[in-house]
């Protein structure tokens, strides 16, 4: 007689589940699957689900330790290189060698480039500069030769702006360089000025600030005008960039607009006058009868420098060069503007007044 097997019906009918079900084990802290529980024996161990509320372990890991990741493969070759466990760093030895080379390449690019516009001053007068975009148009110029100009105006510009412009070497002297850096590092005035390289590359390729970035260019180019342009062309491209009135530039336009004549035909009194309208062109205005405006609604300080230049500081530092024709042998010039008569017909004789000085005039009337 076969024996029956155990009758476990009564976790049946006490959980309401079904016979499949029969396998789970006891749920109480002795009961396997808890901690401190005997491992299932036999068919317990092949039947035993997890205990509820738990989800099987599908290894025999202990709790807390994390697997490895397991190595990508990847297919094999002759030339397979293992793989790199760091990125390569970002800066190179070699990387840095070719970004030196190119900053270095760039540099020396705008360094030829630059050069290469400066010596071109040699023979090239371009109609605008920086100082003139800067002012906006309409702008009154026309460019005149300094064949055409008054040894009286030239003698002048040299005595006022630069009396070293011939002599020296170099846009200044090591003096007054560290006496313009000492000063401006204290918060004083310029002792001794901009000479006419500084002026010149200053109205041609920077703008008006003071501040020590556009100190330090005009330097470095005003010097490399200086050994490159010759000392009587850079006085001719200076008057011809040089500020007289509001947007008004160069003394071909400032010599008809204020005198009614052309640039070689100026007097020494006239002269004296258009240098002392340098410092300070916006404040300074033509009369309504011709010349320079030094009436009851002239600027106070204009004024001033007008009448002092004229009268007094350009005639004293003429005659303590020498004399006018002394003074502008400094720059290589023993001719006269009328030695050059024959010559007036020509485009940069400027013998006519220009179309937009004419322009100018009557606006200003119109404006009165």
């Amino acid at each position: 007689m076969r024996s029956e097997p155990p009758n476990h019906s009564w976790q049946a009918a006490r959980t309401g589940r079904i016979e499949a079900q029969r396998g789970l084990p006891p749920e109480d802290p002795g009961a396997y699957g808890h901690p401190g529980s005997p491992e299932p024996q036999g068919a317990w161990a092949e039947e035993t689900p997890p205990a509820r509320g738990r989800r099987p372990r599908r290894d025999k890991r202990p709790r807390g330790v994390v697997p490895a990741p397991a190595p990508r493969s990847r297919p094999a070759g002759k030339d397979q290189q293992p793989e790199a466990s760091f990125p390569p760093p970002l800066a190179t030895p070699s990387r840095r060698r070719k970004v030196l080379k190119r900053v270095t390449v760039s540099i020396a690019v705008v360094l030829v480039v630059q050069f290469l516009s400066v010596l071109s001053y040699n023979w090239f007068t371009p109609p605008r500069t920086s100082y003139m975009f800067q002012s906006g148009e309409p702008i009154v110029y026309q460019y005149v030769s300094i064949d055409h100009i008054s040894r009286f105006a030239l003698a002048a510009t040299i005595a006022h702006e630069d009396e070293q412009l011939g002599t020296r070497v170099g846009a200044f002297t090591w003096e007054e360089l560290t006496q313009r850096a000492e000063a401006w590092q204290k918060g004083e005035k310029d002792p001794s000025g901009s000479t006419i390289p500084q002026q010149l590359v200053k109205n041609i390729y920077l703008w008006p600030s003071q501040d020590p970035v556009r100190k330090t260019l005009e330097a470095g180019l005003a010097t490399e005008m200086s050994l490159t342009v010759p000392a009587k062309r850079v006085l001719e491209l200076y008057l011809n960039y040089a500020q007289f009135a509001p947007k008004l530039y160069g003394i071909c336009a400032a010599s008809w607009y204020y005198f009614n004549t052309p640039p070689w035909a100026m007097t020494e009194h006239q002269a004296g006058q258009l240098m002392g309208v340098l410092p300070l062109p916006e404040r300074v205005r033509r009369a309504p009868e011709g010349g320079i405006d030094l009436g009851p609604s002239a600027d106070p300080l204009a004024w001033d420098l007008i009448n002092g230049a004229a009268n007094v500081w350009v005639p004293r530092q003429i005659e303590g060069m020498g004399g006018w024709q002394a003074t502008v042998a400094t720059v290589g010039i023993t001719d006269l503007a009328s030695d050059h008569a024959a010559d007036r017909n020509s485009g940069d004789s400027c013998s006519t007044m220009p179309a937009s000085v004419s322009k100018r005039i009557a606006e200003d009337a119109a404006g009165r």
